[in-house]
């Protein structure tokens, strides 16, 4: 703190990275912080598995319809592409609010992860049954 200064919150850090989060606000518990960055990292550890799936749907050439089979494939990829962007914009969101004091936003990547296995189910029952 500076002489003089009587306040015992800590202030802003806008040298951190990235600025639009650090620059404002004030520095929140840091349990809360660390809870955030650990839903970032559980995130990142599913679209890992999402990765893994969509290589294994193709990589064991198993016996249904191709062509849905690398749909499948191709969603889970794309999916587990997306996953930890969306994540790392809901981290920030998570924590420029809790430096404002503001409500916190609404999570997106549980109706992306939603959306992604609701199709792939779908689609890989269409290709066992069109086998």
């Amino acid at each position: 703190m500076p002489p003089g200064d009587t306040t015992s919150e800590p202030r802003p850090h806008p040298e951190r990275f990235p600025r639009w989060v650090y620059s404002r606000g004030r520095e929140p518990d840091p349990r809360f912080s660390l809870a955030n960055e650990r839903t970032v990292l559980a995130w990142i550890r599913t679209s890992l598995g999402l990765i893994a799936g969509g290589t294994a749907l193709e990589a064991l050439d198993l016996p249904m319809e191709p062509h849905l089979r690398l749909a499948s494939a191709v969603v889970l990829l794309l999916a587990g592409a997306s996953v930890p962007v969306v994540a790392a914009v809901e981290w920030a969101r998570t924590e420029r609010a809790m430096r404002e004091d503001a409500a916190l936003p609404g999570a997106i990547t549980g109706f992306v992860l939603v959306a992604t296995m609701t199709t792939v189910g779908v689609l890989l029952l269409l290709a066992l049954l069109l086998r």
